[in-house]
């Protein structure tokens, strides 16, 4: 027997109609990128996640990528992060011309090990 990964339907079944009606909003105004619909999920979500604004992304490996940015990582930085991870987090990295460095993770909490961070901060 199969056991699916992650069953988007059983997601979806739910609010199908909601679904329908915003797709078809997005189809008959013709705007794929932006538009009232982003523009609506922006508004929505801002004071959700305790923001006065926020920022729609198309992809995860963006907003890392744009995240990075503004924290002003540059060409040439180096970015400590786990290689335990989706492809995409390095993808961002490099994309910035920057230099991932993949540090140990924890075998309990799958998190970077703090004591092998610690290597790599310069004490200047």
């Amino acid at each position: 027997m199969k056991v699916p990964q992650l069953d988007l339907n059983s997601l979806h079944e739910p609010i199908q109609d909601e679904l329908r009606a915003a797709l078809d909003r997005v189809l008959v105004s013709g705007r794929f990128i932006g538009g009232a619909e982003v523009d609506a999920f922006e508004k929505e979500i801002a004071p959700i996640v305790g923001a006065s604004h926020a920022v729609a992304i198309s992809n995860g490996t963006d907003a890392i990528a744009v995240a990075m940015q503004a924290l002003g990582v540059k060409a040439g930085d180096e970015v400590l992060t786990s290689p335990f991870t989706f492809f995409g987090t390095a993808a961002a990295i490099v994309r910035l011309g920057a230099t991932p460095v993949f540090v140990d993770i924890d075998p309990v909490n799958y998190g970077l090990k703090g004591e092998r961070v610690y290597d790599y901060i310069d004490d200047a």
